[in-house]
């Protein structure tokens, strides 16, 4: 039997044996209702002692270790180890996740506390730094991080009578911290000479700062502050391990067994020595207490939890026993009662009943425990110990019956046979010995078949065979009871088996994935009654399986709980509980087992079965064994977008290009050409891996994406606008359901997804940081403040954001197959939906984390893809599209009925106020009822029912469908096809826009004397385009191959068409109907072009490396031009229609003599004066400046010269479309920029009046038609070029101050004695020497201030000891000389209307009176300043910022640090402590004064927006490779500013969470250079419209205008530099 299917039936969690004692403390608590909260293994354990029953919570993958309780004392959060460990927030009545914090810590969270409001959640690392962080644990926010210690923390407490202060303690130390803005500032314990130096274990915070502390010696250090105040000695006998405060006072628990209460001043209460109690024994150690009115609870290091009545101290009572530390491997169930046996390297032997859920039994042996058998007859135990020995017991009063040693190696399986009469053993020397039970355990065979050691044995019912399974994984059959191996597979056929314990066999083929055979089971066991397979595997994984399970990769149903490797797995004696034990986690599980129901009855087990997406999981195996999928699907699934060069990657690229550019360019290059282009159309619309991408704005216009465009289409008008933020291909996109506000989601090694305004096309925010590769779908919220989107990195990571302010708010891994859609709940903003590939997900968002639950489908259906899926008006009704025509219809996340849609896949749907619209790949749109249970109407795609008003010709009938939006009365309908139809109620159907479809777009010409185009492209059309007002597609024929190139003839009456087969065809221009055809070559024919004048000749060019020249006339080949060494690109014909060009792939230029094909050799200085007919070849002297700085990288691809051979067009590998001017001599000639297209541009065309320009995009099949715009008569836009890629190699002007502060240092610490070694004798010990005038007895009239007199003999000092010495006083600062001006600018203000000015020296900041010369001072920085600034907002009076040097990034107290401070009161509000290496250099407050900008020193010279009263980090982003001097908001703007520096103006807009930047260009100003730039300024409020810059050569520039615009002529001011 082929388990195709998982088992219908479920395991649930019902009892949980242990808990987690040894390495962790604090973890026991009572919460509100009474219950006990601790944890064990992976799960969280909420006990209830009056019911005796426990909840359990699963939300953790790995070892839980630490646990905090909230002040409330109904949320628990717990935290794991592992790779990429998070803390969970999670309520204990209900036991589901509110928060997830996560991305932060590595290798584990050692401890947790709540802060006194519980509002605030601080965690501790264990890392190298063992860092600690402060979290808002709601909201899933990192607040702060430090690192903690450079050895281990053992325990952390905020200080609950200050808010802002914490203590944390662990391997000889305790920390007292303050939190501020976003700066967690530590100050060690002082202990002096009051205590030790030592380990302190654990704390507790008191009222007046005062706080108690555990010591490693017994000792209780009392602090006040950071001082150690006095000790409490001997308040234990060995370290205290857990302190708890409670509202009578404190309790306390150490390794000497004892738990002691003291009152709220630490004064003794009690003492209760649990090893002197009945339940007690030597050795207990104490791990954690819990103090709460009269009862106590006491976690052990041997896993026992005890609950004590203050009343009744001397009877605690036993509520949980577990096994201790050391490897619990030992398995067995008793055959007639529900009792299970457990034995563990901790030397015990435990009977547990499986009724009682409680230990019944227990015996100690001498040896560490490694199997255990029960005969048939439930009287004798066998336990197989891990020196070859095994014992037998008596099972009533666990009394020894035999101890029988034959082995030196441990017993690692034995079993008892079926008849009961003989017990087989199994060790790791390979051998199975067979012992008889009546006999006294008498040796009577031995199996000595394997090589290596023995891991699992089964007898048959008949007793006769025994199998084994050993390490090598090798399954071997002896004859019992002798012991002899059978070889005869014939023999062994019928056999029937008692168990199924073993792992290999072709029974349990099926356990492994396919193409494994990682020997990762530890246990299976057979229900041969159920049909069922339980397996234990190294994952910490229990799954079932079907039975038998024969072929590899069998799906299964998997649960989760056991943190590491499950040693044993058993079915109880009746199969109705399924025993798992863990090796490292010591824990027992019993697990009730639901057989296969109704849907109906396991209704109400599916929700809990699927929580937090752990258990009741589906198959990892891989899908071969389902139907296959559609082939459109199938398609689009095996589609990548990985570049081999991001755009991203281009500023680093040319930093590495840049030493040797400028050994190459020692010639001055050319101006960038006056003219500019700007984009007028697009032809396209992404439809073939896209859906539901095509809506209405509310005023009608249509919006949809194509390349890395998103276009804004006004239908009655036929124009276009363009959003052209994006920079690689937009895969998806969105509208805000109440503004016309659109989210678009872009291809990107760090992608981006921005929301930008369809009515400005400005970017409200950019999205960035959380995927990788692509986002593939974005979903707004139903009140628009948030934003899901989906990435296509492996993980298919889905993120939750708040897109105003830029925030993740909650991400998590959505599935290892694609993710076609997301949608949220209109409901609930913190619900939603996934689907894709095998694939449909409920989520809910908690904290940081999503929480998915897998849709149930029961036996309604199978687990179909989904391609769309949408809400319905209710919170809990959901619908979803399949890739087999159905439309499935979900309750919460019940299947609960299918409608079959559509023949073929169904690729989109949209929810309408009553009812749903869907489309598939059946080419018909269908109306819904909102039951779906009646198609109200269908409409059919047909080119039958095409308007008059199309613009342009439906290409085939029924396209398939993949975007569908209703609005403005009517049906808006996306083809795969490319093609956008409007589709009216009443049936008539007009194209709107319409593209190529998938394949490759190369083939371009434009006419010789008309406004039109042609196209040709591998998906195997031609067309014609009107590139006038009406923009249209004319005409359009099918070929028989695909097209690599087109030409029309010098006439416009012929258009040449060379195809991908080596064809060519001559077609009719008007008609598009063949004149005639030719096959001369086999490879992909790569350029056509008929000679100039009367066209009387045709060159054709293809791969294979030729040229073949054709008499248009007689349609006969005349020559042939030989000689290229690799594949032809480009060719051109000379004015006289006598030479040919010819460029190559492997970059050589040649030239031949039509028509014979004659090859010429043309002096390349030679090549300029020849009149070219056309220029659209990349190489030779004219155009060796289009290849970019970065040209090994990327190839120009296609180039055309203007008519006027003035300006020359190019496009290359990354999208862009440039201009030069022409000739353009030299390498790396400057140029501007465009960007549209998402990756290579294949063909640029002028049109014959150089009025327009065309560009082809390869991938992005998309026609752009830009027009050209001739210097002084274009209007200013957003679409505006960006400047060349070099920097200015000609130095603008030079300073020797600011030279050398631009390169100054401020790495070395003034006060770090560590950095600067100290030599000689400190001042206070020197002996001075006399000067001049002392030696000379010269006194000049009163001693100075300093006394120059020689020091006193020494006996006289001596004769000072005996006297009282005078206490050393604090020095008080009264005035400081100096101000920072060498390195710093506009750091000095006045305050208080003049009365006042601020500046700062050295590390303080300095409040001067300007009437008394009073000074106050700020004094809390611990290095230089170098920048200071004043918020101007009249709300925030005197508030100051000051940043300083730092030589550290990590966030340490050594980290360059912004104080924002009271210059009044000198109080700090916030301390935002920054990555920005090395310093901070300037300071800026927004318009609203709640923002600060701050520039780093670091090598990028980072620029981070803040938001200072949280002290959060807004947005950071690289400002330039070179220093920056200032960087200012605008005095009206919380978005924008200005940043200046060496050879650069950048002006910056923040966007949500992202900093979009560009640069100022000078490019009007003639000869103008870009010179270094020392400071800014603003034109008046509210306009702000000029910023004007001054430069080092003593004059000023103006940019008018809030976008970066052309600058103005500068100012010459004097004869110093402005700075």
């Amino acid at each position: 039997m082929a388990a195709r299917s998982a088992p219908s039936c479920h395991l649930r969690l019902e009892w949980v044996y242990g808990y987690r004692g040894h390495q962790c403390r604090n973890n026991l608590y009572y919460t509100a209702a009474k219950e006990i909260v601790y944890f064990v293994a992976g799960v969280g354990v909420v006990y209830s002692p009056r019911e005796h029953r426990q909840k359990f919570y699963r939300g953790h993958s790995d070892d839980i270790i630490s646990l905090a309780l909230h002040p409330e004392r109904v949320l628990v959060a717990t935290g794991q180890v592992g790779k990429e460990p998070y803390i969970c927030v999670w309520d204990s009545y209900t036991v589901q996740t509110v928060s997830v914090l996560k991305d932060v810590h590595t290798h584990g969270v050692a401890c947790l506390a709540f802060d006194l409001d519980g509002q605030r959640l601080v965690s501790v690392g264990l890392d190298s730094k063992n860092a600690v962080c402060i979290w808002d644990w709601k909201r899933g926010k990192l607040l702060s991080m430090a690192p903690g210690h450079t050895d281990r923390i053992f325990d952390v407490s905020w200080d609950l009578y200050q808010p802002n202060r914490l203590v944390s303690c662990g391997v000889k130390h305790i920390k007292f911290w303050s939190f501020c803005g976003n700066a967690l500032t530590p100050k060690r314990g002082v202990f002096g000479k009051t205590g030790d130096l030592q380990t302190i274990l654990c704390l507790a915070c008191a009222r007046d700062e005062v706080t108690y502390s555990g010591a490693l010696s017994g000792d209780i250090y009392v602090w006040k502050g950071i001082n150690l105040i006095r000790t409490i000695q001997g308040a234990h006998t060995a370290g205290i391990f857990s302190m708890n405060a409670s509202e009578e006072g404190f309790a306390t628990g150490g390794r000497d067994g004892c738990v002691r209460l003291w009152d709220l001043t630490f004064k003794p209460i009690t003492v209760i020595d649990l090893r002197e109690t009945d339940q007690g024994y030597k050795g207990l150690s104490v791990r954690s207490v819990c103090w709460r009115s009269d009862h106590i609870l006491v976690g052990t290091q041997d896993s026992e939890i005890f609950e004590i009545v203050v009343h009744e101290r001397n009877k605690p009572f036993l509520i949980m026993q577990g096994h201790c530390e050391g490897e619990l491997w030992a398995l067995a169930i008793h055959p007639t009662k529900p009792l299970a046996v457990t034995g563990s390297d901790d030397r015990s032997v435990r009977l547990w009943s499986l009724v009682d859920h409680a230990l019944i039994a227990r015996c100690n042996m001498e040896e560490p425990i490694r199997c255990a058998a029960v005969n048939v007859d439930g009287i004798h135990l066998a336990l197989g110990m891990k020196d070859g020995s095994f014992t037998v017991l008596r099972v009533r009063d666990m009394t020894e019956v035999v101890h029988v040693k034959d082995r030196k190696e441990a017993i690692h399986e034995l079993k008892y046979s079926p008849d009961g009469t003989h017990l087989a053993v199994g060790c790791n020397d390979g051998s199975v010995d067979i012992y008889g039970v009546a006999q006294r355990y008498k040796k009577v065979g031995e199996c000595v078949g394997s090589l290596s050691f023995i891991t699992h044995l089964d007898w048959s019912s008949d007793s006769r065979y025994l199998q084994t399974n050993d390490g090598a994984g090798r399954r071997l059959f002896y004859r019992m009871p002798g012991g002899r191996e059978v070889t005869n597979k014939e023999e062994i056929k019928g056999v029937h088996w008692a168990s199924w314990t073993c792992v290999s066999g072709l029974e349990v083929n099926g356990i492994r994935p396919k193409y494994s055979d990682i020997n990762d089971i530890n246990s299976v066991d057979g229900n041969y009654i159920g049909q069922v397979l339980v397996t234990a595997d190294d994952y910490g994984i229990v799954k079932l399986f079907r039975y038998p399970c024969l072929r590899k990769g069998a799906k299964f149903k998997k649960y989760i709980g056991h943190s590491a490797h499950v040693t044993n797995v058993r079915w109880s004696h009746d199969y109705q509980w399924v025993i798992s034990i863990g090796g490292a986690d010591h824990s027992v599980f019993q697990w009730k087992f639901i057989p296969e129901r109704k849907l109906k009855d396991a209704l109400h087990i599916a929700p809990q079965e699927s929580l937090v997406d752990s258990n009741s999981d589906e198959s990892d195996s891989d899908l071969s064994d389902v139907p296959e999928l559609d082939s459109e699907i199938e398609q689009e699934t095996q589609l990548t977008y990985r570049r081999q060069v991001y755009k991203e990657d281009l500023p680093q690229l040319k930093e590495q290009y840049k030493e040797k550019q400028k050994t190459d360019t020692s010639k001055r290059r050319e101006r960038a050409p006056e003219n500019s282009i700007r984009l007028h159309f697009v032809h396209g619309y992404r439809g073939y891996d896209c859906r539901s991408n095509l809506f209405y704005t509310q005023i009608g216009e249509i919006v949809y994406h194509v390349a890395a465009v998103g276009v804004i289409y006004n239908r009655q008008q036929n124009t276009q606008r363009f959003y052209l933020g994006h920079d690689d291909d937009i895969l998806c996109l969105a509208v805000h359901p109440v503004k016309d506000y659109v989210a678009t989601g872009q291809v990107g090694r760090d992608p981006s997804i921005h929301i930008w305004d369809t009515e400005t096309i400005k970017p409200l925010s950019v999205l960035k940081g959380c995927h990788q590769c692509g986002v593939c779908a974005v979903d707004f919220s139903a009140d628009g403040k948030r934003l899901a989107s989906v990435g296509i990195d492996d993980g298919h990571t889905v993120v939750l954001w708040d897109w105003k302010r830029g925030e993740k708010l909650s991400a998590t891994r959505g599935s290892k197959d694609k993710i076609f859609v997301v949608k949220m709940n209109p409901c609930v903003p913190d619900k939603l939906i996934t689907a894709g590939i095998k694939h449909m997900k409920f989520w809910r968002r908690a904290g940081g984390g999503l929480i998915g639950r897998k849709g149930y489908v029961g036996t309604l259906g199978k687990n179909d893809t989904m391609m769309c899926a949408v809400y319905g008006w209710t919170e809990e009704m959901a619908f979803s599209g399949t890739s087999t025509g159905d439309v499935c219809i979900w309750r919460d996340i019940f299947l609960v009925k299918t409608v079959k849609a559509h023949d073929g896949p169904v690729f989109s749907m949209h929810a309408l106020e009553k009812g749903f619209v869907t489309g598939g790949k059946d080419g018909i749109v269908a109306l819904w009822d909102d039951s779906f249970e009646r198609c109200l109407k269908t409409y059919a795609i047909k080119r039958a029912a095409l308007a008059p008003g199309s613009k342009g010709l439906l290409l085939e009938d029924n396209p398939s469908i993949r975007a569908i939006a209703l609005g403005h009365g009517h049906i808006l309908v996306g083809t795969k096809n490319g093609e956008i139809l409007e589709v009216d109620k009443s049936g008539p159907i007009t194209l709107l826009v319409q593209g190529h479809m998938e394949g490759e777009v190369w083939g371009l010409a434009t006419h010789p004397y008309l406004p039109i185009c042609a196209t040709v492209s591998d998906d195997k059309t031609l067309r014609i385009w009107d590139l006038s007002p009406s923009h249209c597609m004319l005409a359009v024929r099918k070929l028989k191959k695909g097209g690599r190139c087109c030409c029309f003839s010098p006439d416009g009456r012929a258009l040449a068409v060379g195809l991908s087969d080596g064809s060519f065809l001559l077609t009719n221009a008007d008609t598009l109907e063949d004149l005639v055809s030719f096959h001369h070559r086999r490879d992909v024919i790569s350029d056509i072009r008929f000679s100039p004048g009367s066209g009387k000749y045709l060159a054709v060019a293809s791969h294979d490396g030729f040229t073949d020249i054709y008499h248009v006339a007689s349609s006969k080949r005349v020559g042939v031009c030989k000689g290229a060494a690799s594949p032809i690109t480009h060719i051109d014909w000379d004015a006289r229609g006598k030479l040919l060009q010819v460029n190559t792939g492997a970059k050589e230029q040649l030239f031949f003599e039509a028509p014979r094909g004659k090859r010429q050799a043309v002096p390349g200085a030679e090549v300029e004066k020849i009149s070219w007919a056309s220029w659209t070849g990349v190489l030779g002297l004219c155009c060796e400046g289009i290849w970019p700085v970065i040209g090994e990288v990327t190839d120009v691809t296609a180039c055309c010269l203007t008519n006027d051979k003035m300006v020359l067009a190019t496009g290359d590998d990354l999208g862009f479309v440039k201009l030069f001017r022409y000739p353009a001599k030299g390498k790396c000639g400057k140029f501007k920029r465009y960007m549209a297209h998402s990756v290579h541009v294949t063909n640029v065309r002028w049109t014959y009046d150089d009025s327009m320009l065309v560009t082809l995009g390869g991938a992005d099949m998309s026609l752009m038609v830009w027009t050209n715009e001739v210097e002084g008569c274009r209007e200013k836009g957003p679409w505006d070029s960006e400047e060349s890629d070099a920097e200015s190699e000609e130095d603008g002007g030079y300073d020797s101050d600011v030279m050398r502060e631009s390169e100054v240092s401020y790495t070395i610490r003034a006060f770090s004695t560590n950095i600067r070694p100290m030599f000689g004798t400190k001042p206070h010990l020197q002996q001075k020497e006399p000067s001049v005038d002392e030696r000379q007895g010269v006194v000049r009239g009163s001693r100075p201030p300093v006394s120059r007199a020689p020091p006193q003999p020494e006996k006289l000092q001596t004769n000072n000891v005996g006297k009282k010495k005078r206490p050393i006083e604090d020095l008080v600062l009264e005035l400081v000389f100096g101000y920072r001006g060498r390195d710093c600018r506009n750091n000095v203000h006045y305050l208080n209307d003049g009365d006042d000015i601020i500046y700062h020296t050295a590390s303080i900041g300095i409040l001067h009176n300007v009437a008394t010369g009073a000074q106050s001072f700020y004094q809390e920085h611990n290095d230089d300043i170098l920048c200071l600034t004043v918020n101007q907002h009249p709300k925030f009076v005197n508030i100051v910022a000051t940043g300083q040097v730092g030589d550290a990034a990590d966030m340490s107290a050594t980290a360059p640090s912004i104080h924002i401070w009271d210059a009044v009161n000198k109080q700090t509000l916030s301390v935002l402590r920054c990555y920005h290496s090395k310093g901070v250099c300037s300071v800026s407050f927004s318009a609203t004064g709640k923002l600060l900008l701050s520039v780093g020193l670091d090598p990028e010279h980072t620029v981070t927006i803040w938001r200072w009263q949280e002290g959060a980090k807004i947005a950071s982003k690289a400002g330039h490779n070179q220093r920056i001097f200032v960087a200012e908001f605008r005095p009206d703007s919380d978005s924008q500013f200005v940043s200046v520096g060496v050879k650069h103006v950048k002006f910056w807009t923040l966007a949500g969470r992202a900093l979009l930047s560009k640069k100022g260009l000078l490019s009007t100003l003639g000869d103008a250079r870009m010179q270094t730039m020392l400071a800014v300024a603003f034109g008046a409020v509210p306009s702000a419209e000029m910023c004007v810059c001054g430069k080092s050569t003593c004059c000023v520039e103006s940019w008018p205008g809030h976008t970066p615009g052309l600058c103005s002529p500068c100012t010459p001011l004097c004869e110093t530099d402005l700075s």
